[in-house]
């Protein structure tokens, strides 16, 4: 058996174990394990942790005292579908970052936005995919750095909050769905909680209070879902939707869909706060100078590049969408979300049959 196939993966010579709901347990008692500055030392916090400072006032980290440059770069990217199936989606990129960077490049699969805020605050992470609304929580929570997204010549790439219904179904328009049973993703996704909370009350819909409100684990899951008839309707994300599609996990035909929202920016890849700069630089250059081979700008629908973007500039939406549906980027919010995803994971693992 793989070590992949284990729940672990090999770190420059010694092993990160994957318990399924460890690493956001160890979330909830990990926030003691970076020293916080005191007042003294830091001019402006924002909304970062106390761990981190933001003096220029750009809402990312500043550069620490003391910095790493370690000899093994860990990547990972979020696990809005089943981590195997991007490992392979990026195995061209990371090999070229292997040789562009001189360093060995492994492929760390986690398992939940949680799980892979906790790894970037860790330090086990030197670089990784975050989706849209997690993103936030690892900025503030884990000193994350975003530094590009996908995209084209025109730069960086958007998606939108699609709703998606049975093509057997009644529903038409988002009123429809009154009184039923609509899939969300995760309370930290944008277009599957936090966009929905800001966005459909305003359409006369109001998610918890006019239908029955169930959260999936995954964009994937819901589509599946509301495919199976567990769910009636489901916010998801528009390319993770249409990717579906294309790999023939779901038939496009079986979907209708009755809202589309305006586009938000799409994952982005942040870097660790504490690299030497040296290093930070060299990533976003080898990420910036690469181009997808095909089968990538197949896989990520016509993108074809990493382009540059800022959390300043380019999540203002974002962070006005979480504020607007009361998930702020805050510890607290994120200590119920790093539970909740440890819950539901803990009773998976229960319901596992046993080998």
């Amino acid at each position: 058996m793989t070590a992949q196939a284990r729940g672990t993966a090999p770190l420059g010579g010694y092993r990160v174990t994957f318990a399924r709901y460890g690493a956001a347990l160890a979330l909830l008692c990990g926030f003691g394990s970076l020293s916080p500055l005191r007042a003294d030392e830091c001019p402006n916090r924002g909304q970062l942790d106390d761990a981190y400072c933001d003096a220029n006032k750009d809402l990312v980290a500043d550069l620490p005292a003391k910095t790493r440059d370690p000899s093994v770069i860990v990547f990972a990217y979020t696990p809005v579908e089943d981590p195997a199936v991007y490992e392979n989606s990026f195995k061209p990129f990371t090999t070229y970052l292997s040789q562009c960077t001189g360093k060995r490049v492994v492929y760390y699969p986690v398992q939940s936005n949680s799980a892979e805020i906790e790894a970037m605050r860790s330090g086990r992470l030197t670089v990784a995919g975050f989706s849209t609304g997690p993103l936030g929580f690892a900025v503030n929570m884990a000193g994350a750095i975003p530094f590009a997204a996908k995209g084209t010549e025109k730069g960086p790439e958007g998606y939108n909050l699609i709703v998606v219904v049975k093509a057997s179904s009644p529903y038409k328009t988002l009123a429809d769905l009154k009184g039923k049973r609509v899939a969300h993703t995760a309370p930290s996704s944008n277009s599957g909680n936090l966009a929905p909370k800001a966005l459909f009350p305003e359409q006369g819909l109001k998610p918890g209070e006019d239908y029955k409100l169930l959260y999936s684990g995954g964009h994937d899951k819901s589509a599946l879902g509301v495919g199976t008839g567990d769910y009636d309707a489901a916010p998801v994300a528009s390319d993770v939707f249409y990717r579906m599609v294309a790999r023939g996990t779901i038939k496009g035909d079986d979907y209708r869909v009755i809202y589309t929202s305006e586009k938000f920016p799409t994952s982005g890849f942040a870097y660790a706060h504490d690299l030497k700069p040296e290093l930070a630089e060299k990533l976003k250059q080898c990420f910036y100078d690469f181009r997808f081979p095909p089968d990538m700008v197949k896989d990520f629908e016509g993108d074809d590049r990493f382009a540059p973007i800022t959390y300043l500039k380019d999540w203002a939406i974002v962070r006005k969408v979480a504020e607007e549906s009361g998930t702020p980027y805050n510890k607290a919010a994120y200590e119920r979300e790093a539970a909740r995803e440890a819950e539901a994971a803990r009773k998976k693992a229960a319901g596992a049959p046993k080998p």
